[in-house]
């Protein structure tokens, strides 16, 4: 169900937009009812409507469809697969702009962060080299080997990846305090998902990010967090095996297999908490 200002509180009266949004954060009944936020990111990923157009007698497009006529994108599945068999393409693209769906208004907050973008490369042979060092593999290789580059290349093939890939998102508006470390966090999560998928090695990850804004409620926490000294950058951990992540291109359900358990973030440090008030 979708949350509207205009649904009637249980004392019979509309609530106004500012004590329906109060309501939302401080009441976890009432938002568990009305606190969906309509067709937003998952949505849009995984299912994007597609409704088919008909060439009319003067060379316009016409909208005549009905049901039967709407056929759904999972751009998730688009994007595995074309980095499978077209990895040096430039139209790795994944949208969360559905335009149609803001102007109906069933869209609570329109997408923040409304798309990216993958790309990769190939992998030098002395970078596989220094992997194989880093994952500790290398004692697997023959020993100064007198083989040509492409002789070599193949041989790391069994133990590291031959691609990186790096992932770039769009974000129009971003809560730069309370809502930016856990746009790079998820990000960065999703792009190392996608390599262990696809076989490569995650590299980096950047935003394009307009309308960063600080509220004025946030500034002290802001003036605290830079008096912090980073602590060294903890390991994620994928618990799930590499066979797992081979098999979700076939088996698109076991997405849905996938939860925190499945993963482990080893040596995490973080200072005292820091409240960063939600605001709007």
């Amino acid at each position: 169900m979708k949350a509207n200002k205009n649904d009637l509180h249980e004392s019979g009266r509309v609530l106004t937009q500012e004590e329906f949004i109060n309501m939302i954060k401080t009441d976890d009944e009432f938002a568990k009812k009305w606190g969906e936020l309509g067709p937003i990111y998952g949505k849009q990923w995984r299912s994007w409507t597609k409704k088919k157009m008909y060439l009319s007698t003067d060379g316009s497009y016409e909208n005549i469809y009905d049901e039967a006529d709407q056929t759904v994108i999972d751009q998730i599945l688009t994007l595995i697969n074309d980095l499978k068999t077209n990895p040096d393409s430039r139209r790795m693209m994944v949208s969360a702009w559905n335009v149609a769906d803001i102007e109906n208004g069933s869209m609570v907050l329109p997408p923040c962060h409304y798309g990216f973008q993958v790309y990769t490369r190939e992998l030098s042979l002395e970078e596989r080299y220094e992997l194989a060092e880093i994952f500790g593999r290398k004692e697997r290789l023959p020993g100064e080997p007198e083989y040509s580059e492409e002789q070599q290349h193949s041989l790391l093939d069994e133990l590291v990846p031959k691609r990186a890939i790096s992932l770039m998102w769009n974000q129009r508006s971003v809560d730069t305090p309370l809502g930016l470390p856990y746009n790079i966090a998820s990000y960065a999560l999703l792009l190392s998902i996608i390599a262990k998928q696809v076989n490569m090695i995650p590299e980096e990850i950047i935003g394009n990010l307009g309308d960063c804004h600080i509220y004025t409620n946030q500034i002290e926490g802001v003036k605290e967090q830079l008096t912090r000294e980073p602590y060294e950058l903890p390991k994620l951990v994928h618990m799930k095996t590499d066979d797992f992540y081979k098999s979700l291109s076939d088996n698109p359900s076991l997405y849905g297999h996938l939860d925190s358990k499945d993963f482990q973030i080893e040596g995490y440090q973080s200072h005292p908490t820091i409240k960063m008030p939600l605001s709007n």
